[in-house]
């Protein structure tokens, strides 16, 4: 009997390749092949066009039975996947270890148990004695909420189907499942896939909202073939510092809903707690006016959220090269907006050292910020406070243009409701709002020249 061949895949774009290697040659990433089941030999025999069953197909305006969204219990969870769970979803979520997602989805099935929902919550990780006690200390012993400790899709699939199908089914996590269809350890591209598909089918031909915990990867990446996040129709991530108290969950992938809502929690004693204006969280001690701190109003699907934005410049002495420090924005952006600040305002940052920070542990990604990323770094530079009721949010082009950036109105409003008095931003037309007086700049030199004409 011939041996069967060894194939390797890539866990981030999935390609082939006949051995291992440590570069993948496609997609040019490292260490990311990893051994998969061998393939089966497929001849022209294997003819696929008789033998089937009859597909049915249906019209758009068919009438079928409505998808009605149920609440978690957790308004915040509601919100990122746009209005709650919709029966027969698969739901991906990812973070790092420790985050909080094991005990976030034990709140939310408790929660939805404790309404009448029927939620199972199966640990691949823990035993229920270890399930049992993190829900005592959560407040959530009383919840009617049924676990097991399991990793065989086999027996987990068939103990579903002995009775009435769960409204949440909560697998934590997918990559200690295990099928005895396919050969190979947990965890191995082959039986996360091969485990995913046969839940998410379970789920979809009986309407349960699945969701799968996943681990990722150093890079923060979901662990697994890439594939798993085409199966299902949200990937969700949980992010925030350890350091920190605050945690973010930010919808990647939605289906049924937008794409980049966020729900925020902080981490408290009894778990995590909704926090339902998170702007007053991330500006949480800003008394008195410093020299570069700026207010910037960042933009998560449909949610302002005002966050401050600090900077600091060191001077050196000697001729050491100048550090650049970031956290919590993207150290490109930041050295392109020091060379247009250097360019076309004429200010000198190549002797100094920068340091940039998002205060809360909060992560920057709108091209919004940049001109708040300035209004910091030329505040620290000059050491002259800004505004201390003030916000700052332009896009920053090359040519040192402030251009237009979307829904400036709803973040000028969010900022009036918490009492800012000013801001500045793209010269576009926007008006005052509701006691907020609205400075437009169509270039950064006239924003170097409003900072240092500041008392």
């Amino acid at each position: 009997m011939a041996k069967p061949k060894r194939r390797y895949v890539c866990t981030d774009c999935g390609s082939l390749a006949s051995r291992w290697q440590g570069q993948c040659v496609d997609c040019s990433q490292w260490n990311t092949l990893v051994e998969d089941a061998p393939e089966t030999a497929f001849s022209a025999r294997h003819d696929l066009s008789s033998g089937g069953r009859a597909v049915a197909f249906e019209l758009l305006d068919a009438p079928s039975e409505a998808l009605i969204r149920r609440s978690t219990g957790l308004a915040e969870f509601d919100r990122a996947l746009g209005g709650g769970v919709v029966p027969g979803s698969a739901i991906l979520m990812g973070g790092e270890p420790g985050i909080g997602k094991s005990t976030l989805l034990l709140q939310a099935a408790a929660q939805m148990a404790r309404a009448g929902a029927r939620a199972l919550y199966i640990s691949g990780e823990e035993a229920t004695g270890q399930v049992r006690l993190r829900a005592a200390r959560l407040g959530l012993a009383d919840a009617p909420l049924q676990l097991a400790a399991a990793t065989s899709v086999r027996d987990i699939l068939t103990t579903l189907a002995a009775g009435p199908p769960p409204a949440l089914l909560v697998i934590d996590s997918i990559q200690t499942m295990h099928s005895d269809l396919i050969d190979g350890a947990p965890g191995t591209v082959s039986q996360v896939r091969a485990s995913a598909f046969e839940l998410i089918r379970y789920a979809k031909e009986n309407g349960v909202a699945l969701v799968l915990v996943g681990h990722v990867t150093k890079d923060g990446t979901i662990a697994g073939p890439r594939v798993l996040e085409h199966m299902v129709d949200v990937v969700m991530s949980f992010e925030g510092e350890r350091s920190h108290q605050y945690r973010i969950l930010r919808a990647l992938k939605n289906r049924f809903g937008a794409v980049d809502e966020i729900g925020v929690f902080a981490m408290e004693g009894q778990g995590l707690a909704e926090v339902a204006n998170p702007s007053t969280l991330f500006l949480s001690g800003r008394e008195q006016a410093v020299a570069g701190s700026a207010v910037f109003p960042a933009l998560e699907g449909t949610r302002p959220v005002l966050v401050e934005v600090q900077a600091l410049i060191v001077r050196l002495q000697s001729g050491a090269t100048p550090r650049r420090a970031v956290v919590g924005w993207d150290s490109g952006r930041l050295a392109m907006l020091l060379a247009v600040l250097e360019a076309r305002c004429g200010l000198n940052f190549s002797s100094a050292e920068v340091y940039l920070n998002v205060a809360g542990g909060y992560r920057l990604t709108d091209p919004a910020a940049d001109l708040a990323v300035a209004a910091a770094l030329v505040s620290a530079l000059a050491d002259k406070p800004l505004p201390l009721r003030g916000i700052w949010f332009g896009e920053v082009s090359l040519s040192g243009e402030i251009r237009a950036v979307a829904h400036a109105s709803l973040r000028l409003r969010e900022a009036a409701k918490l009492g800012f008095d000013c801001g500045v931003g793209p010269a576009d037309g926007l008006k005052d709002v509701a006691g907020l007086h609205y400075a437009g700049l169509d270039s950064l030199p006239k924003l170097v020249d409003r900072v240092m004409a500041a008392p």
